[in-house]
């Protein structure tokens, strides 16, 4: 058994004995710490949006953008007109809805790029979106009814979209028919 010294019972005295002599560090100068920092920016978010905001109005620019009742309507010649009529009619069964109100256009365009990705990954036939009918948008032109018109046209996977029946939405929603794997 071990006997204790009145030195061991001092915990102070045996980190100074264990760690041997120190040496102090030299004083920083204040006056360089004075200045406070700049509040960050997210900079690339902001370059982001610029960006879309220019693409966006590239694309309308480029054809007569949507108003606020008006229908947003597209079919691949692919498809056929019966199944078309069906799509126009509400009679397909919505398998999965996107909510793009109160989202600004960089992520607008993320979640619909995510959300089309996500039901062709499920393997979903019809979905809708739900964009409003852009009453409060400034300029006029509905930003979201135009950017949702404008994206599923470009993409491979969208047979055909259309705004959806009254019950459904109305012009402030598409349902969107996609294609199988």
């Amino acid at each position: 058994m071990r006997m204790s010294h009145p030195e061991d019972e001092d915990d102070g005295a045996l980190f100074r004995s264990a760690i041997g002599e120190v040496k102090p560090l030299r004083k920083v100068e204040t006056s360089a710490i004075t200045r406070p920092r700049p509040r960050p920016r997210a900079r690339m978010a902001e370059q982001d949006e610029a960006q879309a905001l220019g693409e966006f109005a590239r694309l309308l620019h480029s054809s007569a953008p949507l108003e606020a009742g008006d229908v947003a309507s597209y079919r691949r010649d692919t498809l056929t007109a019966h199944m078309f009529q069906r799509l126009k009619r509400g009679q397909y069964s919505v398998q999965d809805e996107l909510d793009l109100h109160g989202a600004g256009v960089a992520q607008a365009e993320q979640l619909l790029r995510e959300f089309l990705l996500d039901a062709h990954a499920h393997d979903h036939g019809c979905v809708r979106i739900i964009h409003g009918k852009g009453l409060q948008s400034d300029g006029g032109a509905p930003v979201l009814k135009n950017l949702v018109d404008r994206l599923l046209r470009q993409r491979n996977d969208v047979l055909a979209f259309h705004s959806a029946p009254p019950a459904q939405g109305g012009t402030g929603a598409v349902l969107v028919l996609l294609a199988r794997r």
